[in-house]
C-alpha cells in the first residue's frame, strides 16, 4: 500500500529509537485499495491469496493439517468458505482445514481493514481473522508484532476477542492487550470485524462499535512494532492450547467459517 511520504519517513525512523508517537486527524480513502469480494467459483483467487500448509501444530499444539484443497477452502455464492474436516492427513493428524494468507499479494502499512464473516460453531474450533508482519523486521514472534482483528474459541462461542501481541505486551508475559465483546449470533449471522491502524494506535470494532484500542506509547519497538507492513490471514484451527482447552467435539465436523469480503482502505494523512 502506498502511504503519504510523511508517514513513510515516520515508519522508517520509528524502529531506530523511541520517539513521541505521531498525531493527526487520521481518515481513510472512501474506496478500498485492495479487496476480495469472493464473487468467483472454485479456489480462492491466487492473485490475492496463498496458503500456509502443513500440520506441525503452528506454535499452539493445534491438531489440524492445513491444505490447499478445494475441500478446505472454496469460493461460491459470493462467499469464501473455509471448512475443517475430521479426516487423517499430515502424518495421521486427524483434521484438515485451511489458512489463507495475503503475504506478498496484499501487504499493508496502516489502513482500515474490514472483514465480514460468519463464525463456526463447535467445541474445539478456533477461527481467526488476523495480521502478521510480512518482513519480521524486528525478529521472531512476538518482537515483530501481531494484530488479531477477531478470534473466537468454540467452547465460548459468543465471546469475540480483539488483541495485539508485542514483545512488551503478550500472553506469555501476562501483559497482553486484548478486549472482548459478546456477540450472541456470531455463528448464525455475518458480522463486520474491523481494525483502524494508524501511526498513533490500533482500534478494533465489531459492526461499527469500538471494542478495543491500543495506543502507540512512543517507547520503541518492544511496545510498538507496527510501523512495518503486515498481511492478512484467514484460518480455522482445531484444538490447540487455547482452542482445545475443553477438548474437541467430533460432532462439530465438518465445520465452516464463511467470509463475505475483505476490504483494505488506504490511510490518508489528515494533518
Amino acid at each position: 500500500m502506498k502511504i503519504p511520504m510523511a508517514l513513510a519517513l515516520v515508519a522508517i525512523s520509528a524502529g531506530a529509537f523511541a520517539a513521541p508517537p505521531p498525531t493527526g486527524h487520521w481518515h481513510f480513502e472512501p474506496r478500498p485499495a485492495w479487496s476480495d469480494e469472493f464473487d468467483g467459483h472454485g479456489k480462492p483467487d491466487p492473485s490475492k491469496w496463498s496458503y500456509d500448509l502443513g500440520g506441525d501444530g503452528w506454535g499452539n499444539d493445534e491438531l489440524e493439517c492445513y491444505t490447499d484443497r478445494i475441500g478446505n477452502a472454496s469460493v461460491g455464492d459470493g462467499v469464501l468458505t473455509i471448512t475443517a474436516r475430521k479426516e487423517p492427513a499430515c502424518d495421521r493428524r486427524g483434521y484438515t482445514s485451511a489458512r489463507l494468507v495475503s503475504k506478498h499479494k496484499g501487504d499493508f502499512l496502516y489502513g482500515r481493514i474490514e472483514v465480514r464473516a460468519r463464525l463456526p460453531k463447535g467445541r474445539g474450533l478456533w477461527p481467526a481473522i488476523w495480521m502478521l508482519p510480512t518482513d519480521w523486521s524486528y525478529g521472531e514472534w512476538p518482537r515483530s508484532g501481531e494484530i488479531d482483528i477477531m478470534e473466537q474459541v468454540g467452547f465460548d462461542p459468543d465471546n469475540i476477542h480483539a488483541s495485539v501481541h508485542t514483545q512488551a505486551y503478550n500472553h506469555i508475559a501476562h501483559t497482553q492487550k486484548t478486549a472482548t465483546r459478546v456477540i450472541e449470533d456470531a455463528t448464525t449471522r455475518f458480522h463486520l470485524y474491523r481494525v483502524d491502524w494508524v501511526p498513533s494506535g490500533i482500534t478494533g470494532y465489531i459492526d461499527g462499535r469500538q471494542v478495543f484500542h491500543f495506543d502507540n506509547e512512543g517507547t520503541g519497538v518492544d511496545a510498538w512494532p507496527f510501523d512495518r507492513r503486515f498481511h492478512v490471514l484467514l484460518n480455522l484451527a482445531v484444538g490447540g492450547f487455547w482452542g482445545g482447552q475443553q477438548g474437541v467435539d467430533p460432532a462439530a465436523f465438518p465445520a465452516t467459517m464463511q467470509v463475505d469480503y475483505v476490504r483494505v482502505y488506504r490511510l490518508v494523512d489528515g494533518k
